[in-house]
């Protein structure tokens, strides 16, 4: 009996010691859940309001780095959300990575031998302007001294350096005492406006983005706005403002000579002009202006001031004088007084430089009901090939890399073009004007390529940097994505939109399938312009090609 009471007691104390033991347990369990809850929560913040970084300007604490992002209930429209999921990649440090991988690519095509083939030896009628030298100044009867006479006397920057606000010339025959523009003016030869490789192209693209702003007024001619800006170191340049927004596509019901002009379609017919191979656009440049102070307050121009206006939203605007959109209805607006603009270099004056105008063979008949003869008889190239001065030289396919640059851009506005008249025919085409390409991205106008497609001839040079420009490391749209990202206005928004690039590769397509159905049609297709570059290569004292 005895024993039977000590067995219950001592199963009682063990039973007392492990429900002790298992409190014990959870009292402790419980002290260190609560220890490690308070060390991970976040301090709170001083405002009774919702701490989220996206409504008070902060950043995020480093501890939310690996937690998934917490969903915030925006307060804006749908539609006018912040970035998509494209456009993020392109934000930030991922647009900052690809633009230089996008540089890359850019001066790897640049190193191609397409992009450096030799020209002949320049000699000294293949130059369009040249500084006089003392010898010249000293003999009277040298062949150029008339003409030098005139660039250093009776120029029109000569004469405007009496004039206020200008500065002063001590420019000798050195070319580092001359101004950008001017370097560019002495550098045009009779095959191309500027070398690509020249450093004096980054410094006047510089130059006309960044130098003070001394006159503006409105240039005559043309049937819209366009100004005349000039600097203190005698340059000028040709601005055209913005008038639509890079995503807006021309209404298809206007014509194209109804068209808006537009200036990110200047700045990247240069671009594009460029990475063809011809460098015939004068360089173009992005700037944004205050309407106010670099217009407005300094201009010479009464009729252009009596222009301004401002806005019922507090925009300071002008409209100026011209044929077409110059009209309170159609103004020019800054934001309030900022604006988007391009510069486009001038050309040397036609007291120095005389150029001729000539009719493009292809041009349209500017109706709304007339056709064309080009558009009416499919043979119209045969006819062309008998007329001087597309019978002999280049001519013809100088004609025709127009009608390429010009297809690719959608520029349907292509009615003139330019030679220098020191070269006579034996000299490459001026492209100017280019304010309304770029109008269209989702449809193309096939007849900007007729002279491609009756006359079935094309430069091998020009086909050759075609084919490599649709390459998948060296693709269209992606050299003019990294080229149009050196503009000072891509850093405000890209120059051109998707939409736009991709359209450039979808008609560099189209025109490689033309030269194709050319060659299965007939023999003579290729203009060869490389033999005598091949011929010296295979010549070399090692036997082989560069």
């Amino acid at each position: 009996m005895r024993r039977l009471n000590l067995a219950k007691s001592t199963r009682s104390i063990y039973l007392s010691l492990a429900c002790l033991s298992l409190a014990l347990h959870l009292l402790l369990a419980f002290f260190c859940l609560s220890i490690l809850q308070t060390a991970c929560v976040l301090p709170p913040s001083s405002s009774t309001q919702d701490t989220d970084p996206v409504h008070h300007g902060s950043h995020p604490s480093p501890l939310d780095a690996g937690r998934p992002e917490r969903k915030v209930q925006s307060s804006r429209p749908a539609g006018e959300d912040s970035f998509s999921g494209s456009e993020k990649k392109l934000t930030g440090g991922g647009r900052a990575a690809q633009e230089v991988k996008g540089r890359a690519r850019l001066e790897a095509l640049f190193r191609h031998p397409l992009y450096n083939l030799p020209r002949p030896p320049l000699q000294e009628d293949d130059w369009l302007l040249r500084v006089r030298t003392s010898e010249q100044t000293e003999d009277g009867e040298h062949e150029g001294y008339e003409e030098e006479e005139a660039i250093s006397a009776d120029s029109e920057w000569w004469s405007a350096s009496e004039e206020e606000g200008y500065d002063k010339m001590d420019w000798t025959n050195d070319v580092d005492t001359h101004p950008p523009w001017l370097r560019f003016h002495l550098g045009i030869t009779r095959w191309e406006l500027y070398d690509r490789r020249d450093p004096n192209l980054d410094q006047l693209t510089h130059y006309l983005a960044t130098q003070r702003i001394l006159n503006a007024v409105q240039k005559t001619g043309g049937t819209q706005l366009k100004l005349l800006m000039s600097f203190p170191n005698h340059g000028q340049a040709l601005l055209k403002p913005m008038k639509q927004s890079r995503q807006a596509e021309t209404d298809v019901n206007l014509f194209y000579f109804s068209d808006f002009e537009r200036h990110n379609a200047e700045i990247a017919a240069f671009h594009l002009d460029r990475l063809l191979g011809f460098h015939r656009v004068p360089p173009v440049v992005g700037r944004l202006i205050n309407v106010t102070t670099e217009i407005r307050e300094i201009t010479t121009d009464h009729k252009l001031m009596k222009t301004f206006f401002t806005s019922p939203a507090g925009n300071v605007c002008f409209y100026g004088q011209c044929e077409y959109y110059c009209s309170t209805e159609h103004p020019v607006c800054g934001r309030p007084h900022l604006l988007e603009v391009s510069l486009a270099a001038m050309l040397p004056d036609l007291t120095l430089a005389p150029r001729r105008s000539w009719r493009s063979p292809w041009k349209r008949s500017y109706s709304r009901t007339k056709l064309a003869q080009w558009e009416k008889v499919p043979a119209y190239c045969d006819t062309v090939k008998q007329t001087p001065p597309y019978n002999r030289g280049t001519r013809l396919v100088d004609l025709i890399d127009m009608a390429v640059l010009d297809f690719l851009m959608s520029n349907m506005d292509r009615h003139h073009y330019e030679t220098f008249e020191k070269f006579g025919n034996d000299t490459f085409l001026v492209h100017l004007d280019h304010g309304r390409a770029f109008g269209r991205h989702s449809q193309d106008e096939p007849s900007i390529l007729a002279p491609l497609q009756q006359c079935c001839r094309i430069r091998r040079s020009t086909l050759l940097r075609l084919r490599l420009l649709s390459l998948p490391d060296s693709r269209l749209s992606d050299m003019m994505r990294a080229s149009l990202a050196q503009d000072p206005l891509a850093a405000v928004a890209p120059l051109l939109s998707e939409p736009h690039l991709s359209a450039l590769d979808r008609r560099l397509a189209t025109v490689l399938q033309v030269v194709r159905t050319c060659q299965h049609q007939h023999q003579d297709v290729i203009y060869d312009d490389l033999g005598k570059y091949e011929e010296d290569q295979n010549q070399q004292p090692d036997g082989k090609n560069k």
